[in-house]
């Protein structure tokens, strides 16, 4: 779902032909980068099972990258 919306949020700007927008999309992706950041604290500390969840699953957004 982070992935789709990343991709969504830096293509219209390039759709609709403003790089301006472009620039100011491109906060986006860090902004999506500490809100899973902050569900995974929340979820490790109120989930059991979680952490082991983790540990098997590596990627979290780009598969081999993070």
């Amino acid at each position: 779902m982070y992935s789709a919306t990343i991709i969504l949020f830096l293509s219209i700007p390039l759709v609709l032909g403003s790089w301006s927008s472009f620039v100011i999309f491109l906060c986006y992706p860090f902004m999506i980068v500490r809100r899973i950041r902050n569900e995974e604290d929340v979820l490790r500390a109120e989930l059991d099972g979680y952490s082991d969840y983790m540990e098997r699953v590596r990627w979290r957004l780009i598969p081999y990258i993070w």
